[in-house]
């Protein structure tokens, strides 16, 4: 088998309304599913056994390559060969972008172009976390459920440019759930993906930003470049913003660049 390339495509809660705790822990939550055209790399070639390795800008933040969820996600899955995976870690952890989700789905996809996927990989993705089903296939899709029960949309906001910054603050997901106030602020709206993601909210923003200010200051800075819209994604810290053209994606970026260097940004488009 020569080298097998996969992206692991950054996933976007173009919109997500937490609708209820759960008495398993979980939350009961309507999510906007999107993905970028940009994310992790994955390379895989033949091996004795199965190995990951990780390089990259944030591969010192993976933690232990030997249990990753690009190795669970191996493991999960029949192969009657031994993968070696390389993973390119360009997005930062804990940051509300899909990135393990994402890269698992992206070893579900290299797994299935080197020896196909069994009846029941849906399952054996939901059992990795609830957001990698809707990564192997990195489709536009509404969630519900926790995010594993999906529906198709069409999708009307494909090839739009979005700008991804984070403030290099890495945000786990379980405080800020337990920091949301429990009020159901009403379901997903109707209409187009375009008309959900614009009428729609997320209802992590508020306690994110009560763990991490400053990702208001993200938010602010966005909204500062007249994008069509600018949200936190997941459960934070990154944000987004999408605009109508290349043009006005990119005079943002380097406007944020100058004002926060320190910030990271990935200029982008949604798939």
């Amino acid at each position: 088998m020569t080298h097998v390339r996969e992206t692991a495509y950054a996933k976007l809660n173009l919109a997500l309304h937490v609708r209820a705790r759960r008495e398993d822990g979980y939350h009961e939550l309507e999510t906007l599913f999107a993905f970028c055209e940009h994310g992790d790399v994955l390379s895989a070639q033949s091996a004795e056994r199965d190995d990951v390795r990780v390089l990259g800008e944030f591969a010192s933040n993976v933690g232990d390559p030997g249990d990753n969820l690009v190795a669970r996600a191996l493991a999960a899955l029949p192969h009657p060969d031994g993968l070696s995976i390389t993973l390119e870690k360009n997005l930062p952890v804990a940051a509300g972008l899909g990135g393990g989700s994402a890269d698992a789905g992206a070893a579900f996809r290299l797994v299935e172009k080197t020896h196909g996927l069994p009846d029941d990989w849906q399952a054996r993705a939901l059992e990795l976390g609830a957001d990698v089903p809707a990564c192997v296939r990195s489709e536009m899709a509404i969630g519900r459920g926790v995010g594993e029960e999906l529906a198709p949309l069409e999708n009307d906001l494909a090839g739009t440019p979005v700008l991804l910054v984070n403030p290099r603050v890495a945000l786990s997901t379980g405080p800020v759930f337990k920091a949301w106030d429990g009020e159901d602020r009403g379901p997903l709206p109707d209409g187009s993906a375009s008309d959900i993601a614009i009428k729609g909210r997320n209802d992590l923003e508020a306690p994110a930003i009560s763990i991490c200010p400053v990702i208001a200051d993200v938010l602010a800075e966005l909204r500062a470049t007249a994008p069509i819209l600018a949200r936190m994604s997941g459960s934070g810290a990154t944000c987004f913003a999408l605009y109508h053209s290349l043009e006005a994606r990119d005079s943002a970026a380097r406007a944020i660049a100058r004002s926060h260097p320190g910030w990271w940004q990935m200029a982008t488009a949604l798939r």
